[in-house]
C-alpha cells in the first residue's frame, strides 16, 4: 500500500524537516507493508525485534505478564505511532513486552538492519532516529511519573484529554489495567465524573 508508506514518510519529514529527498528514497527502499488481524502479535515478549512498525491503521496494546499471570497493559499504540520497544531494539535484547493488535492493523515495517545502514550513510536519518528515541523516552518518562505521582482519577482524566479517540476503542478492563486500578474503581470514577457534568 503506497499510501501507507507515504504517510510514514510524511511523519519522518514532520519530525526531521532537514531530511532530503535522496535520504527518503533510501529509507523507503527498505520498507514493506503488512496487515495483522485482531489478537495477532506484532512483537512477542522474550524475542528479538528485527523491525520497527509504524501503525498506519489500527490499534495495539503493549503489555507484560506479572508474576501472578496477570496481563498488565503498559501502553496503547494507535495510528501514526510506532510499535516498538525502543530500549530492547537499541540494545538488541529480547523485549519484555508483547505488542498485540486490538484491531486489524496495517503496519509500515522498517527493518532495523536497514535503519542502521541509513544511519551510517545519511546524518539526517541518524538525526531522525535520535529524535524518535527522544520522543519515546519523553512518553515513557511521562507514563512512569503519572503512575508514581497521580491518583487514579487524575490518570483517567489525563488519558481522556490526551487520547480521546481511544475511549471507545479499548475495553474498560484494558483501560483499568493501563491506569493501574481495578475495574470497579474505574467504574466508580466514571460514574462520579458523569454526575459532575449533569
Amino acid at each position: 500500500m503506497e499510501e501507507a508508506i507515504i504517510t510514514y514518510l510524511d511523519t519522518v519529514k514532520n519530525l526531521c524537516p532537514q531530511i532530503r529527498a535522496e535520504e527518503l528514497v533510501f529509507l523507503s527502499s527498505g520498507l514493506s507493508v503488512s496487515e495483522m488481524k485482531t489478537k495477532h502479535f506484532y512483537i512477542h515478549a522474550n524475542t528479538l525485534q528485527k523491525e520497527i512498525g509504524f501503525v498506519y491503521r489500527g490499534l495495539l496494546r503493549a503489555f507484560y505478564v506479572d508474576q501472578e499471570g496477570n496481563e498488565i497493559t503498559f501502553k496503547f499504540v494507535p495510528e501514526n505511532c510506532i510499535a516498538t520497544d525502543y530500549t530492547a531494539l537499541i540494545s538488541q535484547k529480547p523485549s519484555e513486552y508483547n505488542f498485540q493488535c486490538l484491531e486489524s492493523t496495517v503496519f509500515v515495517n522498517l527493518p532495523y538492519s536497514h535503519l542502521k545502514k541509513a544511519y551510517e550513510k545519511y546524518p539526517n536519518i541518524e538525526r531522525y532516529g535520535r529524535l524518535v528515541a527522544e520522543e519515546a523516552l519523553k512518553l515513557q518518562q511521562k507514563r512512569i511519573e503519572s503512575l508514581l505521582f497521580n491518583n487514579a482519577e487524575k490518570r483517567y482524566l489525563e488519558f481522556m484529554e490526551e487520547q480521546p479517540n481511544l475511549f471507545n476503542r479499548v475495553s474498560i478492563s484494558l483501560l483499568s489495567s493501563f491506569l493501574g486500578i481495578k475495574r470497579q474503581s474505574l467504574t466508580r470514577i466514571r460514574k462520579k465524573l458523569a454526575t459532575r457534568t449533569i
